[in-house]
């Protein structure tokens, strides 16, 4: 997955994302493996695997933020940085899942929503 033309990605924060997505303005996309999905995610997020973005990128909407979250925030970077040079409007959540976490925001356990 290469820089494309944008090096540093936009960034959010986990409860910024979630009020995002909780009102319909942004789409949260889990980027982590599926034994790390499967232990815990942000409710409603959609899971694409950070190595399968280049191919399923287009399963992604372009007319809202793609909220890009994994467990620390250094994978949703990669993914953010291709995704914004492709032309989404993609943001990468600071801190990760452990932020979501802390902040208490809504996580599901098992398989949720996939795509």
């Amino acid at each position: 997955m290469s820089n494309q033309s944008n090096p540093t990605p936009r960034e959010v924060t986990a409860t910024a994302a979630y009020a995002l997505a909780h009102e319909g303005n942004g789409i949260v996309v889990d980027v982590r493996e599926p034994w790390e999905w499967e232990q815990g995610h942000a409710a409603g997020a959609a899971h694409m695997p950070l190595n399968s973005v280049p191919t399923r990128h287009v399963e992604l909407p372009n007319d809202r933020p793609v909220l890009v979250i994994c467990a620390s925030g250094n994978r949703s970077v990669t993914a953010a940085r291709y995704l914004a040079g492709i032309g989404y409007d993609a943001r990468s959540v600071t801190g990760g899942t452990a932020a979501w976490s802390s902040q208490r925001l809504p996580l599901e356990l098992g398989i949720g929503v996939t795509r």
